[in-house]
């Protein structure tokens, strides 16, 4: 990708699809790896392929707390009676079973030799060391079977896998202790505007709270990130440069928000074509058009737009996308679904990314409904929305309409 200069950028929007394949192609993931304890594996990308040593279940196994018997001492109809000749916990492996009898067993328990039907202990009665029930049972009830989960030499996850609780669950089912996971990406950050301050401060003249960096850090580790952050910097062209020359010498990425406009105040546009090359700035959606990608010192950066509530938005329509294909997520872009408007909606010139909510109407139908503000500065929007509606430029939503909704839990997971 090339460098583009202020004059070959200036009026021109990239369209979203454009910017986000952009982004994407220009991405060299990560391809260090290290072994971690399971127990510390939680939300890391697993670098090599599961193989499982073992089968799961290792053998025939109790469903249920019950009685095992023979499907063919059990397979006619009526009162049946079997005498108990012996009780197989957990854990244990029972010996072979008397034909005419039945073994205590309970969840889990391997199933003994000669015996193919648990019959649930709710379903009998028990008189004088007996168990009587009522037949007839098929073969192989409440039985589950070796290796139906998991069978030996079988490929359980895929590198690229994001690990949640379940795949922790599922390796640790199959053995393994310690986990080959990609190494964190190292994101750099740090904040510009004289106006800025941080929460706990008394608010001056023209003063507010800086919001962006409590966002932009928490998603970032909500994504499994290393933060390098450097907090908010003076609002100089020269603090500017001297604070992207420190965090790209460390960051594998470097993010800002703000500065990446068109005021004469904004300098960290300035700062990274004096450092770096800016491969494109402006996106044409909304919110969020001024967006910023290139790279300093040979670092990947991305500049957010300085408004909170599209600082969100384009965190996760672009951010998140860019770390995850760092990390070498499989499929690291988020699907959409269709769902019924219940908003009216009137066309705008840029692809719209309206914050939305999932509810249901009076008929028990899903419907979406969007916060009553849109403007780039409410990050209230994102704290009641659940999700993202994308609106194409020059489309109107009227009421019932179909339109594309994506959850936030799909754009940062």
């Amino acid at each position: 990708m090339s460098a583009c200069g202020c004059d070959s950028v200036k009026g021109h929007l990239t369209p979203y699809r454009e910017a986000l394949e952009n982004l994407l192609n220009a991405v060299v993931p990560e391809r260090q790896t290290e072994t971690v304890a399971l127990a510390d594996a939680l939300d890391r990308v697993l670098a090599v392929p599961l193989i499982s040593t073992v089968d799961v279940p290792p053998a025939d196994n109790s469903a249920m707390d019950g009685y095992a018997v023979n499907s063919a001492d059990v397979s006619y109809s009526g009162e049946i009676r079997l005498p108990v000749s012996q009780r197989i916990p957990a854990g244990e492996v029972g010996s072979p079973l008397q034909r005419g009898s039945a073994a205590r067993i309970f969840t889990g328990a391997p199933i003994p030799e000669n015996a193919d039907v648990v019959i649930m202990q709710e379903h009998v009665h028990v008189d004088d060391g007996a168990i009587v029930f009522d037949g007839p049972y098929a073969p192989n009830t409440n039985v589950r079977f070796a290796a139906e989960d998991i069978a030996k030499g079988a490929q359980i996850l895929e590198a690229g896998t994001r690990l949640r609780a379940q795949e922790l669950g599922v390796a640790a089912s199959i053995g393994y202790s310690r986990l080959e996971v990609f190494k964190r990406v190292k994101a750099g950050v740090f904040f510009t505007g004289d106006e800025l301050i941080e929460p706990g401060q008394a608010l001056g003249p023209g003063q507010i709270y800086d919001s962006n960096r409590y966002t932009i850090v928490g998603l970032l580790k909500s994504l499994g990130c290393e933060i390098i952050d450097l907090g908010i910097v003076g609002d100089t062209f020269d603090a500017t440069c001297q604070a992207l020359e420190e965090v790209s010498a460390k960051a594998d990425l470097v993010i800002t928000s703000g500065g990446v406009s068109v005021g004469e105040e904004d300098y960290i546009r300035a700062a990274v074509e004096a450092l770096g090359t800016l491969d494109m700035w402006r996106v044409k959606i909304k919110p969020g058009k001024p967006l910023a990608f290139g790279q300093v010192n040979g670092t990947p950066f991305l500049g957010l737009p300085g408004n909170p509530a599209a600082v969100f938005v384009t965190f996760c329509l672009f951010v998140s996308p860019y770390i995850k294909c760092m990390q070498g997520i499989r499929n690291p872009v988020a699907t959409s679904i269709p769902v019924k408007a219940d908003f009216k909606w009137t066309a705008g010139k840029r692809r719209e990314f309206v914050r939305a909510r999932l509810t249901q109407d009076a008929d028990g139908q899903t419907v979406a409904q969007i916060y009553h503000h849109q403007g780039s500065g409410v990050l209230a929007s994102t704290s009641w929305s659940d999700g993202l509606i994308m609106i194409p430029e020059g489309v109107s939503v009227e009421p019932g309409e179909r339109v594309d909704y994506t959850a936030f839990s799909s754009l940062l997971a």
